[in-house]
This record gives structure tokens, C-alpha cells and sequence, in this order.
């Protein structure tokens, strides 16, 4: 069976929300989901939680027994079966994974684009010096002379290509296997973090998601009656950056030593100015949950915000870039042919 993703993750978690809450049980709630879908993959995963929550009458065990769920999930419905609030905990859970599946479409929606324009960048010079410069190259020859100085290197260039254009090829491929690698893969993916980190407005992107994802995990934690050290623990199963990793660390030890939760958490830096101050205000009122969860939202309009605001300078930026390389490849053969042609 393939792993949910985070979108489906959240409507099956929806889903159960809403049966337990109406005070059906989770074994007949599963076979109520089993009678409305119609897909063959989902009425696997359906049948197979069914038979093991019958089995062991544990809903958290028939859930893993699946292996299509990720592990945070089953540690909270674990969790919510032994307090008694599964229902919350579903609940929470949908609005966490439908948190994430936003903050990632977020992400891919904000890179997608300007490696689009790139590509098509390429495409357009490509097109350019392989199949318009030969064009010119024929006029400036039947005119009686021929390309000098940078309109003949763009030439050169374009013959180059044309006549490597297999090895060109090669190499478009294997960036294009390098990237799906990126995404799709661990190693990738770090690789990927590591380069970005070094790039200022990303990092302070991959800041606030960390510590949106931080904030969410610790509402959802908080809110089931966990202790602060075990809510920092499975919070940090959802981290993936390693600098925000050692700040969790640093923070879940100052804990450990006494220090109460808003203190270590502002002392560590996770969350800065006024998130820092809406920690230490939940903290004082018992509401630390709330305030987590709040923060969880301001983060994500952050983050929001700033992916915006990268489109709406890369946007431009791209079309100005590709405007100019195309004009000053037009220029450079245009300008010598209006020079002859007025010579003539």
C-alpha cells in the first residue's frame, strides 16, 4: 500500500473526527467509510484497519498495521486512545496535516515558478543561436561579409550546440534527474536545504516553516494533556532542518534541568519577538495551547507572505532577465546589418 499524503492524511482524519464525535466507535465508523468509497486502494487500507481493529481492538496498533500513516500520527492517536480524546486528537490531527499539505504546496508553488521561467529562458536562447543565428549568418553572407566580434561568438556558440546537441541533451537529463532526486528523495532533500540555507530570503523561509510545524506539533501535544518534554520530543519527529533541530534539543534540555517552557523556548530562540511574548502570555493564563496554536497560524500567514512577496519581485526579475538577453542577442546581429545595409 502507498503512504497517504498529507492532504489525504487530513481528510481520513477529518473523517474519523466527525464519526467519533457523532459517538459511533471506531470499528463501525471504518466499516460507515468502508460502504462510501469506491476506490480499490482505499477500500484496502479501509478492510485491512477494519480486520486488525477487530482483532486488536486497538485502533492506533490497526492503524500502523496499515503502514500508509506516518508515525507522528500514530503516536497521537495512541495517545488519544489512552486519554480518552481520540476525537479531539483526529480533530487536531486534520487541521495539523492540512497545515502541512498547505506550507507544502506553498513551497513547491513558490520554486516551481521561477524554474519554469529558467527553463524557458534556456529554451529561447537555445532556439536563438541554434536555428535564428544561422538565419542571419546567410543574410550578412549574401550581403558580401561576415559576423565579427560578439554576434560571431553568439554563432560559434550555436554551432557548438547544434553539433553536440546529444551531450546537450545528456546533460538537460541528468539536471532534471538531479532535481526529481531532490524532491523526492531524503538525501535530496537535505542537499537541497543545506543549498538553500545559504541563501538568505529562503532561509528565513525554511525558519518560519520549522517553526510553524514546531508550534502546530506543540499545540496538538499540549492540548492532549502531555507533558512539556514529551510534547518537545514528538514535535521534534517533525523537524527536518538541523539548525532548528538544535534549538528543540537545547530547548527540551533547559526543561529537563527546571526552567519553565516559555523561558527555554525564548532563552533558545524557537520563536522570536511577539511569538516569543505569546508563548510567556499562554504560559501565565494556562492557555499554552491555544497561544501555540495561534502562533502555528500567524506563522503560516507569514510564511505565506513572504512566498508572495518573492513571486512578486522573481516575476518581473525573470521577464526582465529574459527580455534582455534575447535583445542583446537580437542587437548583435541587427546592429551590424542596419550598418551595412546603410553602407550599401
Amino acid at each position: 500500500m502507498q503512504a497517504f499524503n498529507d492532504l489525504e492524511t487530513a481528510a481520513f482524519c477529518d473523517q474519523m473526527a466527525l464519526i467519533l464525535k457523532s459517538g459511533i466507535s471506531s470499528t463501525e465508523g471504518i466499516s460507515v467509510m468502508l460502504e462510501d468509497t469506491s476506490d480499490p486502494s482505499e477500500r484496502e487500507v479501509l478492510l485491512a484497519i477494519l480486520n486488525k481493529n477487530e482483532e486488536t481492538g486497538s485502533f492506533a496498533k490497526a492503524l500502523a498495521s496499515t503502514c500508509v500513516f506516518p508515525d507522528y500520527m500514530l503516536n497521537m492517536v495512541s495517545i488519544g486512545e489512552e486519554t480518552g480524546r481520540l476525537d479531539e486528537v483526529m480533530s487536531q490531527l486534520a487541521a495539523h496535516y492540512e497545515r502541512e499539505d498547505s506550507i507544502r504546496r506553498s513551497v513547491r508553488s513558490t520554486f516551481a515558478y521561477p524554474i519554469i521561467m529558467i527553463a524557458m529562458m534556456i529554451i529561447v536562447i537555445v532556439i536563438l543561436l541554434v536555428k535564428v543565428m544561422p538565419i542571419f549568418a546567410a543574410v550578412f553572407r549574401q550581403l558580401g561579409t561576415e559576423m565579427t566580434g560578439f554576434s560571431k561568438a553568439l554563432m560559434n556558440i550555436g554551432t557548438a550546440i547544434s553539433s553536440s546537441s546529444v551531450a546537450l541533451i545528456s546533460v538537460l537529463a541528468l539536471i532534471a534527474i538531479l532535481g526529481i532526486l531532490a524532491i523526492k528523495t531524503e538525501v535530496g532533500r537535505r542537499a537541497a536545504r543545506r543549498f538553500g540555507s545559504k541563501i538568505k530570503s529562503i532561509r528565513a523561509i525554511m525558519d518560519s516553516t520549522a517553526a510553524c510545524r514546531f508550534a502546530g506539533a506543540m499545540a496538538l501535544t499540549l492540548s492532549s494533556g502531555l507533558m512539556p518534554d514529551r510534547c518537545m520530543e514528538l514535535s521534534e519527529e517533525l523537524n527536518s532542518d538541523a539548525d532548528f533541530g538544535k534549538k528543540i534539543a537545547n530547548c527540551r534540555q533547559l526543561v529537563s534541568d527546571g526552567k519553565d517552557l516559555s523561558a527555554a523556548i525564548h532563552e533558545t530562540g524557537i520563536f522570536s519577538g511577539v511569538y516569543s511574548r505569546l508563548v510567556s502570555i499562554g504560559q501565565k493564563t494556562g492557555n499554552m495551547d491555544e497561544s501555540m496554536s495561534r502562533i502555528a497560524a500567524l506563522y503560516q500567514e507569514e510564511i505565506d507572505s513572504r512566498m508572495n512577496n518573492m513571486l512578486a519581485v522573481l516575476e518581473p526579475a525573470m521577464v526582465i532577465v529574459i527580455s534582455i538577453v534575447v535583445g542583446i542577442i537580437l542587437l548583435s546581429v541587427m546592429l551590424p546589418l542596419i550598418g551595412i545595409m546603410a553602407a550599401i
